[in-house]
């Protein structure tokens, strides 16, 4: 199972949805490789700061080959996540040809949802040459009780797209965590935070 983040639009929190459905598909027993396929390299960031014993491997291949390096390395692997690139490019075109699966985070912003139409369009490009691939939305750094918030879901239903049911909240403990080369399972394990991204994994297995 090969799973690409991506988005054109940069802060939606890619990086910190890979890391976490990482961590968090790794403590279910599988074996995981987070591919950093982004130039700017926060991921590989992250994994410098952590502790000894890391539960899953973290590599960079920002390359516009990717689709054609990765499954001789993905076959030693139950999952690989691929932390995309912000923008559109030969990168992100190369990260949908590789995957099984595409999620897509978008914030409850009226600009998140707007820039979403061109990894959509690039998508039904890809289709072509991938029939089987999925895609879905995650709205991720949601403001609760917030009417933007609520109404995000609707916006994007107009992509023709499937939108998760599981959303992940704007919350302090994912920087926290992060700056310690750690996950909110690491920190919180069982607050809010850690459990929202054990919801939204549990519904993207079952994609």
């Amino acid at each position: 199972m090969i799973i690409a983040f991506l988005n054109q639009k940069g802060g939606v929190g890619k990086t910190t949805l890979a890391v976490h459905i990482a961590e968090a598909l790794a403590r279910s027993g599988k074996s995981v490789l987070l591919v950093d396929a982004d130039p700017q390299g926060s991921a590989l960031d992250w994994s410098e700061n952590r502790p000894e014993n890391p539960s899953f491997s973290v590599i960079g291949l920002p390359k516009s080959n990717l689709h054609k390096e990765l499954p001789a390395i993905a076959k030693n692997y139950d999952a690989v996540l691929i932390d995309g690139p912000p923008r559109v490019n030969e990168i992100a075109r190369a990260a949908i040809m590789a995957s099984d699966i595409v999620l897509i985070p978008v914030q409850p912003s009226p600009y998140d949802v707007w820039a979403a139409k061109e990894i959509v369009d690039l998508l039904k490009e890809a289709s072509a040459f991938k029939e089987n691939i999925k895609s879905a939305f995650v709205i991720n750094r949601k403001i609760t009780n917030t009417a933007i918030g609520r109404d995000v879901g609707e916006a994007l239903a107009g992509y023709e797209v499937k939108v998760l049911k599981n959303t992940v909240c704007q919350r302090v403990s994912f920087a926290e965590s992060a700056a310690q080369g750690l996950t909110v399972m690491d920190t919180e394990p069982t607050g809010s935070a850690a459990k929202e991204i054990e919801a939204l994994t549990r519904e993207l297995l079952e994609m």
